[in-house]
C-alpha cells in the first residue's frame, strides 16, 4: 500500500504497524494441529483439551461421515471441476439441497462453498445501490462485508435494540433488508426473532438471518433459532447456515421461498463464479444431516455442559460471564494484553481457549471465548474450571 503526502509517495510502514499490534496484544499467530478435530487434540506438538472449536455436536471426526465421504470419492472423484451452473452440480449436491429444504420445511436450499460466500451472495443478489440494509452492530464480519460489496446503504442498529431498528426502518430508502446473526458468534446470545419478524412484516423488509451457530444446536431436530422460538418463517425470510460447524463438514447453504432462491441462482455472484464444493463433501453433509436430526442426545449434552460450566464460573472474580444459553460462553476480561496472558497460561496447563480481541470485539471487551462440544467429558469440564480458578 502507498499513500501520497504532498508531492512525495511513501510506502506504508508495515514494520511499525506490526510492532504496534504486538505491543497492544493484538498479534494473531497460527497454531498447527496434527490430529483429528475433537475435544482433545495434538496442537503445536502438544496434547491439549480444546475449548475453541465450533464442532458443536462432535461430528467432524465421526466415522459415519468419513465413510460417506469415502464412498463419494470412490464414485465422484475428488473435485467438482466446475461451477454449479456449468457441469459441477452433482447428484449429491442436488440431494443435499432437497434434504436441507425438507428439513427446514421451506421451498428450496442453495449450496455455497463457505458461509462467508453465502452471506455475500444473498445480500448482493437481493440488494443494491439505492437500497438500505439494517444490520445489528454485532453481526459477523461477513455480513458487514456483504452489505459493503452490494453497494446498498448500511445502517447499523444498536445490538438487539428494536426501537433503534424501527427508527432506522422508518426512514430507510429503497428496498429494505434486516440482517442479523441468529446466534451471535462472540457473545453467544440469540437474536430477538419474534420482534424482528414483526418489524420486517410492518416495513415490508427482507429478513436474512445467519444461523451458522444455531443450525444443529437449537430447536427441534436442530432446526435453528426460528424453531427454538416457535416461528414459521415467511416468504421474505432467508436463513443462512454453515456445514462446517455443527454438521462437522464444510460449505454452507441458503434456505427460503422459491422466488428469492431462484433469484440467487441467477444473481448470486459467489455462487455463479466459483467451483462447486467436492461432491464427496456433500455426501458427508447428507450423512451429518441425518445424525443432526436423529441424535438429539447431542443437543441435550450441550445444554448439560453449559449449565454445569455456568454454575462453576459465574461467581469468579475478574471474569464477566456473559448471559448466553448457547455453547458459546464468553468470559469478558477487558484488557487485551491480560486476556492474551490468561489464554497463554491456560495453554501452559494444556487447555486451548482463545483470546478474542479488538477489532473482532469492541474496545475494552477482550474475552476468553469458551465453546463446548457434545463430546466433551465431565473430566474435560472440571479441568477447565480448575484452571480458571487458578487464573483469577
Amino acid at each position: 500500500m502507498v499513500r501520497i503526502e504532498g508531492d512525495a509517495i511513501t510506502k506504508h510502514d508495515w514494520t511499525q504497524w506490526l510492532a504496534r499490534q504486538d505491543d497492544a496484544g493484538l498479534t494473531r499467530r497460527l497454531k498447527v494441529a496434527d490430529s483429528p478435530q475433537g475435544p482433545r487434540m495434538r496442537i503445536d506438538g502438544r496434547e491439549r483439551r480444546v475449548f475453541c472449536s465450533n464442532d458443536y455436536l462432535g461430528l467432524a471426526n465421526d466415522p459415519r461421515l468419513a465413510e460417506a465421504m469415502h464412498r463419494g470419492v470412490e464414485r465422484y472423484g475428488v473435485g467438482a471441476g466446475a461451477a454449479h451452473l456449468i457441469n459441477g452440480h452433482f447428484t449429491p449436491h442436488q440431494r443435499l439441497e432437497e434434504e436441507l429444504a425438507a428439513w427446514l420445511a421451506t421451498d428450496a436450499a442453495r449450496l455455497f462453498s463457505t458461509g462467508y460466500m453465502a452471506n455475500l451472495g444473498v445480500v448482493g443478489a437481493l440488494m443494491g445501490r439505492g437500497d438500505t440494509v439494517l444490520a445489528d452492530r454485532l453481526n459477523h464480519a461477513s455480513l458487514v462485508d456483504a452489505v459493503q460489496l452490494s453497494g446498498a446503504r448500511l445502517s447499523r442498529y444498536r445490538h438487539g435494540d428494536m426501537e433503534d431498528l424501527e427508527r432506522r426502518l422508518s426512514t430507510a430508502r429503497g428496498e429494505r433488508m434486516i440482517l442479523t446473526d441468529g446466534v451471535f458468534s462472540m457473545d453467544g446470545d440469540i437474536a430477538p426473532l419474534n420482534d424482528l419478524v414483526v418489524l420486517a412484516d410492518r416495513y415490508d423488509a427482507w429478513l436474512v438471518v445467519d444461523e451458522a451457530h444455531a443450525f444443529g444446536v437449537l430447536g427441534d431436530e436442530g432446526r435453528g433459532s426460528f424453531a427454538a422460538a416457535g416461528i414459521v418463517p415467511g416468504a421474505r425470510v432467508l436463513r443462512v447456515g454453515t456445514l462446517g460447524k455443527a454438521f462437522g463438514t464444510a460449505g454452507a447453504f441458503v434456505a427460503g421461498a422459491a422466488e428469492p432462491m431462484a433469484v440467487l441462482l441467477q444473481r448470486a455472484r459467489t455462487y455463479l463464479f466459483t467451483t462447486a464444493q467436492p461432491p464427496a463433501v456433500a455426501e458427508a453433509s447428507r450423512a451429518a444431516l441425518s445424525i443432526v436430526r436423529e441424535e438429539g442426545w447431542r443437543r441435550d449434552r450441550l445444554r448439560e455442559l453449559v449449565g454445569m460450566f455456568r454454575d462453576g464460573v459465574e461467581s469468579m472474580p475478574g471474569l464477566d460471564l456473559m448471559p448466553s444459553s448457547t455453547p458459546i460462553q464468553p468470559l469478558v476480561v477487558g484488557d487485551s494484553a491480560r486476556t492474551v496472558a490468561m489464554a497463554d497460561r491456560l495453554g501452559e496447563l494444556g487447555l486451548m481457549v482463545p483470546a478474542i480481541r479488538p477489532p473482532t470485539v469492541p474496545q475494552g471487551s477482550a474475552r476468553l471465548r469458551v465453546t463446548f462440544s457434545a463430546t466433551h467429558s465431565d473430566d474435560d469440564l472440571e479441568a477447565l474450571i480448575v484452571a480458571l480458578v487458578e487464573l483469577v
